[in-house]
């Protein structure tokens, strides 16, 4: 019996080393709001263009200073492209729409905001406060790519998403009061 147990361990441990190196982690970002800090893991298998473009716009400093510039009680927040003052800031080209890998857009998912043109998303992305099965792909139209999920600080998006809105530079749903993206940083 000792022995069929020792012959299971070292069977079970040289499956593992011979399944290789331990899967690597989603990135993780920090983003730093002027109500809070919010957490989020992205999704690099599901949502490898938007994730890598997302990441880049984070360490080039794109995403410091701006805003959330559109806030919907039962929707969602948007921002990362809007400074303050509601002028957009420059984009580098759009990407290919990843909508359809599967992620469902609901609460506390991230993903990508975007014109009619499908695919048309650059900086500017949203976080879901509600089960928004309306964006999932082919549900209305090719849908609004699902890259990521808040791991902490959705009392903070709840908190931004409940502000007092106004209309300003032709914009609805803008904060009266500019909810601020300090930074965005990749843990």
């Amino acid at each position: 019996m000792r022995l069929q147990r020792t012959t299971l361990a070292a069977l079970a441990l040289a499956l593992g080393a011979a399944a290789g190196p331990a899967e690597a982690r989603n990135p993780v970002i920090v983003i730093e709001t002027s109500m809070g800090t919010i957490r989020a893991e992205l999704n690099e298998a599901k949502a490898p263009i938007t994730v890598k473009n997302f990441i880049a716009y984070a360490k080039s400093g794109h995403y410091n200073g701006t805003v959330f510039h559109r806030v919907i009680p039962g929707f969602m927040i948007q921002g990362g492209g809007m400074t303050s003052d509601m002028r957009e800031k420059d984009t580098r080209p759009p990407i290919k729409n990843e909508a359809a890998n599967g992620l469902k857009n609901l609460r506390g998912t991230l993903a990508m905001a975007r014109t009619n043109d499908v695919n048309s998303a650059t900086s500017q992305f949203f976080i879901s406060v509600a089960d928004n099965g309306g964006l999932d792909h082919n549900v209305q139209g090719y849908g609004y790519a699902v890259f990521g999920k808040v791991l902490k600080g959705m009392d903070v998006v709840d908190k931004i998403v409940a502000v007092e809105t106004t209309s300003r530079g032709g914009h609805r749903n803008v904060p009266v009061k500019p909810i601020v993206i300090k930074s965005v940083k990749v843990e």
